[in-house]
């Protein structure tokens, strides 16, 4: 069995079929799916997809992106919404100084506070950083110091050296179809040598579809190629792979009870 650690199955491209989209999905082997949030107003949606499907499970957070329209938003609002039975992490969160959609401060506000809900109620922090590598450190290494908190980073394409800094801090570290990609030979080298048990799989979908889906919609079925690269790269059995990353899953994501 194969998971997508990390789909937007709301947005457009999955949305209007969503039913299909995971139909295609299970029949390529993925046996769970990881529903993730970027603002609150999409909360609502993201949960009762999950609610619904047996093998959907969600995400609440705020993207870096989203962060100047969320400053408002309370620690308790985000709180609360973990206490949802199929809300299984919090995120995605982190900082986006790529873009630059949303003022840095805010950014690493929200930041915090994500880390602040995740380590009180010990759900995984799915975090994005694009361009902000050593203040996204800088945040988790003080932060961590206060108290443990589980997390990953998700659809890694950071430096090897910061991979290891994370991987240091016990984080897990979370890989998309850009591995596939024809020059993406550092984070090759990255997925070949990432400790078995700190490795996930994801889409992103309905972003960044890997080869040989290139320049098509990504869909959670798609995690299937990306699983044969990586086990390519790491010169192990595809089925091993999937059997690893979901052992993983599970590890990480208690909640979802797998």
């Amino acid at each position: 069995m194969l998971i997508d650690s990390h789909c937007h199955l709301e947005y457009k491209g999955l949305v209007e079929d969503q039913a299909g989209v995971l139909t295609r999905a299970r029949a390529a082997g993925v046996g769970a799916f990881l529903n993730i949030s970027t603002r609150q107003s999409e909360w609502d949606q993201v949960v009762a997809t999950a609610a619904r499907e047996a093998d959907v499970f969600a995400s609440v957070g705020i993207h870096p992106h989203e962060a100047d329209a969320h400053q408002d938003l309370g620690r308790a609002a985000l709180l609360a919404a973990t206490e949802h039975p199929r809300v299984i992490a919090i995120g995605e969160t982190g900082l986006d100084y790529y873009y630059d959609h949303s003022d840095r401060g805010a950014q690493q506000r929200l930041f915090r506070m994500h880390i602040d809900v995740a380590r009180e109620t010990q759900l995984p922090l799915i975090i994005h950083t694009r361009d902000a590598e050593d203040d996204t450190f800088a945040i988790l290494a003080d932060e961590m110091a206060k108290g443990t908190f589980p997390a990953l980073i998700h659809c890694f394409t950071a430096s090897a050296e910061f991979g290891e800094k994370v991987l240091e801090l016990g984080l897990t570290i979370s890989l998309s179809g850009i591995v596939t990609f024809k020059n993406a030979k550092g984070l090759q080298d990255v997925a070949a040598t990432v400790p078995e048990y700190r490795l996930l799989i994801e889409t992103d979908s309905p972003f960044l579809a890997p080869v040989p889906h290139r320049g098509q919609v990504c869909e959670p079925a798609y995690v299937a190629d990306t699983a044969a690269f990586i086990a390519n790269l790491r010169r192990m059995d595809t089925q091993a792979l999937a059997e690893q990353t979901t052992a993983n899953f599970a590890r990480l994501f208690q909640k979802a009870g797998l």
